[in-house]
């Protein structure tokens, strides 16, 4: 087969135009609340725009390097060994709002660990799987070894804590042992084994206890833990169809909490309407149709298994995000992928959307 000159525009296209959309969000949302603490509108989208402007050159060079380079061992393992170093290390420095989810560099730069999690178990899965699919009911020598470093992640970023990126990394692993071919039974057997802390960790941990609480019945403690749902509702209702305007949002004046990360959404529905949250929406449905369609025409099983790894990493975590906000699942911290305002995850989602482009030259 001849090999492609161009990558897929449609693909190149969307990721584009949902980074500028960021980047026009995210200072709509944030410009009240930065003049307010650092006495500058622009705090957030100038840290926001740099991030973009990295991430975009990491994806040019992904974009071109060809991905076969990442089929090795001696990537495969040392990326895995620095990510999990990373993810110990965030406990050796000091926590912010009782949590150990970033190392800082200064007041200017903080990074995320977790958020390299998600591509460094992809790449490990995608390398791992290509040639097990015919031992993939072997529980011994296939499925335990698949999930070890998953499992690990997992453990140490639910310490962190953060849920929200440990059943993001749980998502991911789960879909691509299915594409490999694993029985549904060994995920019901998952599911019963992690039954017990899920419910310890969601039930017995006090605030997360209030959280579901407050999702089934955010009414009872609207000023408590009821408050992040109610004000994102409003804001959501309060768009209608048109929406109030670009920067004529209300619930981002010290109502609506994050505003220009975990809840975006909202502001961007509460601004924009039905109509602009619908575009966000429908952006992201052609993104994941044009990283499946790599997926399913791919000749390499590494670069199948990889482009819809990156994939499902990004409709997952935009399926959390929007559902939190709708207050269809219960409040958790992801950013909406390309749109949040957050370094780490702005750069690795580009970096990752590279390599999948690259993947794209390879098919018709």
């Amino acid at each position: 087969m001849a090999k492609r000159v161009g990558v897929d525009k449609w693909l190149f296209g969307v990721t584009l135009l949902l980074v500028v959309i960021g980047l026009v969000m995210v200072f709509s949302a944030s410009a009240v609340m930065a003049k307010e603490r650092f006495g500058a509108p622009y705090t957030f989208v100038t840290k926001q725009a740099l991030w973009a402007l990295v991430g975009l050159v990491a994806m040019t060079g992904l974009m071109q390097m060809d991905y076969r380079i990442l089929n090795r061992p001696q990537v495969v393992f040392p990326f895995i060994a620095i990510c999990t170093l990373l993810l110990l290390s965030v406990f050796l420095v000091p926590g912010s709002h009782a949590t150990h989810r970033w190392i800082r560099f200064g007041n200017f730069f903080t990074f995320q660990p977790s958020e390299i999690a998600k591509p460094a178990l992809v790449l490990f899965l995608a390398w791992f799987l290509q040639n097990r699919m015919q031992a993939i009911h072997d529980w011994r020598k296939t499925l335990i070894p698949a999930a070890m470093p998953s499992l690990i992640f997992i453990a140490l970023i639910v310490k962190e804590p953060d849920l929200g990126t440990a059943i993001v990394c749980a998502g991911v692993t789960a879909l691509m042992l299915y594409l490999a071919g694993m029985d549904l039974k060994y995920l019901g057997y998952a599911l019963l084994g992690a039954a017990p802390a899920l419910y310890w960790l969601l039930f017995r941990v006090p605030w997360r206890r209030a959280r579901m609480l407050a999702f089934l019945n955010p009414e009872a403690d609207p000023q408590g833990s009821g408050f992040h749902t109610i004000q994102s509702l409003i804001a959501v209702g309060t768009g209608g169809l048109h929406g109030l305007g670009y920067m004529e949002g209300r619930q981002k004046l010290f109502y609506l909490p994050e505003p220009h990360t975990d809840f975006i959404f909202a502001n961007i529905a509460e601004e924009l309407g039905l109509i602009g949250a619908l575009f966000i929406v429908a952006l992201f449905v052609a993104l994941g149709c044009r990283g499946l369609r790599a997926a399913i025409l791919s000749k390499d099983p590494f670069a199948r298994f990889l482009a819809f790894g990156i994939t499902s990493t990004v409709l997952i975590q935009a399926f959390f995000n929007i559902s939190v906000v709708l207050a269809l699942v219960p409040t958790k911290g992801i950013p909406l992928p390309f749109i949040s305002s957050g370094g780490t995850s702005l750069f690795i989602m580009l970096a990752s959307i590279g390599v999948l482009l690259n993947i794209t030259r390879e098919i018709d």
